[in-house]
């Protein structure tokens, strides 16, 4: 609607025109200025100018504006009546139809003077309310049922569209004339039904409250769907788990899963799912437990081997060592062994002891070789000197005899010292000094 209309622009503008006649100076430039004000006025839609705003368009320009003018625009400056309207509006819309569509606008101060005078005329609002009123009330029901009696998590969604719409056939209803005027339109075609504020008010309130309800009921499914996802990957986990650790915290996200199923509301009808799961879940973590027993046993044997094999691994470097140590190497090995012997096949940590005392069997065998060649190797050097002092006490008795014979069995001795023995340099100096020898008596 234009802030000044044009009656009260016709009055304004008749009497700008006589201001500026009366200044023959610059009488016409601050017309053109006050017309183009006031045509702006004209040109906007909002409320209605105030004699202010009016008075602000020539007040500089015109001092001497007449107060009575201004009045008589300002007057001018008002909507019409109520019917004056509706048969202005009619008008323009050039139809009896235009009128019948502006009076069933939902404005009470349209509508009631119709009503008191011509309630027929109303008659499209009341078939509208008529429909928007049975279809929100059925769909109401349909809500009801579908919340009130869901099976599953589909039932809540087709709720919940079954609530919207409900709430959109409602809101389409006029709350001011619920409580009165419909009675004409019974009165005219004897509806059966009652429509009142308070009725309407229920059907409000059930729809807020299967809202309520759908968001708890989804939102017990989607925390639902979450603890699930981390229970199967709590399970999953430790099904994979190689380690200790890695079972140790499997099993804690397993217990945490339990524990969030639990606080699923129970009135939901995911709490009621909830149940079933927590049962097969608690199932399954109790004989879990056992099988944790024994993967903790395992692990524990298993760590016990690994500290065994550690000692011996630091034993072995730098070789050569002597056979005592050797010998001790060797125990480190078969303890660790023995440790591993204990894990049955039916434990979880089955397989890992398996392939750790396959390892630590083939590292006891190079050591009980190494024991062997220096336990071996020292008796040789041992037998040489012996033979080598039998050897010179015949020299020195004159009874060289078979010397050579002797020579070449001390030789052949110190030859069986193995290399990467303790006793290995020694035989070495022993074995070039009897060479040594035994060439100088066979040049003899």
């Amino acid at each position: 609607m234009a802030r000044l209309t044009d009656r009260a622009f016709e009055i304004l503008r008749a009497e700008v025109d006589k201001c500026a006649a009366a200044d023959s100076v610059a009488g016409e430039v601050y017309r053109r200025m006050v017309i183009k004000r006031l045509e702006k006025l004209r040109s906007q839609n909002g409320t209605f100018a105030s004699t202010e705003e009016i008075r602000d368009t020539f007040k500089d320009e015109f001092p001497n504006f007449s107060e009575q003018a201004l009045k008589a625009a300002v007057k001018a400056n008002r909507p019409p009546g109520l019917f004056g309207k509706i048969i202005f509006a009619g008008s323009l819309l050039g139809s009896a139809a235009g009128i019948i569509w502006l009076i069933n606008l939902p404005f009470p101060m349209i509508r009631l003077p119709v009503a008191k005078t011509m309630p027929i005329l109303l008659l499209p609002s009341f078939i509208s309310m008529d429909h928007n009123y049975r279809q929100a009330i059925a769909l109401v029901e349909q809500s009801d049922q579908l919340v009130n009696k869901a099976t599953a998590v589909a039932d809540f969604d087709l709720g919940e569209i079954k609530a919207k719409q409900a709430q959109k056939h409602l809101d389409a209803l006029p709350v001011w004339f619920l409580g009165y005027y419909p009675k004409r339109y019974c009165s005219l075609f004897s509806c059966s039904w009652r429509f009142t504020v308070d009725e309407f008010e229920a059907a409000r309130k059930n729809v807020g409250r299967m809202e309520a309800q759908i968001f708890q009921q989804k939102n017990a499914f989607t925390q639902l769907n979450q603890v699930e996802q981390t229970l199967n990957a709590a399970k999953q986990e430790y099904q994979q788990a190689k380690t200790a650790a890695d079972r140790q915290k499997a099993t804690v996200n397993w217990q945490s899963a339990i524990d969030q199923l639990n606080q699923i509301p129970a009135e939901t009808l995911a709490g009621e799912t909830a149940k079933k799961t927590l049962k097969a879940a608690e199932r399954d973590f109790q004989a879990m437990g056992g099988v944790a027993t024994g993967s903790v046993r395992a692990d524990n044997l298993i760590e016990a081997a690994k500290e065994f094999a550690l000692s011996a691994s630091l034993a072995s470097q730098k070789p050569p060592h002597p056979a005592a140590q050797w010998e001790q190497i060797a125990e480190l090995w078969q303890e660790g062994i023995n440790r591993l012997k204990l894990i049955s096949v039916d434990n979880p940590g089955y397989l890992d002891a398996q392939t750790k005392l396959a390892q630590y069997q083939k590292n006891l065998g190079i050591t009980q070789i190494r024991l062997e060649a220096e336990k071996d190797s020292a008796k040789a050097l041992q037998e040489a000197k012996s033979l080598f002092a039998n050897l010179q006490n015949d020299v020195n008795s004159q009874n060289p005899g078979n010397s050579l014979s002797q020579l070449q069995q001390i030789i052949n001795q110190l030859e069986s010292v193995k290399p990467g023995t303790t006793v290995y340099p020694e035989s070495q100096k022993w074995l070039q000094s009897a060479r040594k020898k035994q060439q100088e008596w066979q040049k003899n």
